[in-house]
């Protein structure tokens, strides 16, 4: 018999099933994104609390001893130099549950990413 898999249908589903000590943790990312991109729509994509700026801007996750954040490679490369103290990959980065969230990190890449995604959408409008 394989296991239930669960299925969320907002952000706040989400946040609302995480235990309570990652929730605050997961508040505090979803607001910081909000202030740095206003605009984006929340939604579930890839069962991960997303925001959708002209196309994906950022995914975020609770695991059980980080908070994974995908900003897309080029979120990752802008920022190396900050982010090369967590663990990472081409498009993803750790914050670890037992340390301070770099929210202002956060917020500058969200930031980035929201130039990047609205640049390419006004390249594209233009052809």
């Amino acid at each position: 018999m394989e296991p239930v898999k669960i299925t969320y249908e907002s952000i706040d589903d989400y946040i609302t099933q995480a235990p309570p000590e990652i929730r605050e943790k997961l508040e505090a990312v979803r607001k910081v994104i909000h202030e740095a991109a206003p605009e984006a729509e929340e939604k579930i994509s890839y069962q991960m609390p997303t925001f959708f700026l002209h196309g994906n801007l950022v995914h975020f996750a609770a695991f059980k001893k980080h908070i994974g954040l995908y900003p897309a490679p080029s979120g990752i490369e802008a920022f190396q130099e900050e982010l090369a103290q967590y663990k990472g990959a081409k498009g993803s980065v750790q914050f670890p549950l037992d340390k301070p969230l770099p929210l202002d990190l956060i917020s500058r890449i969200v930031k980035f990413r929201a130039a990047e995604n609205r640049e390419k959408a006004a390249a594209k409008a233009k052809k």
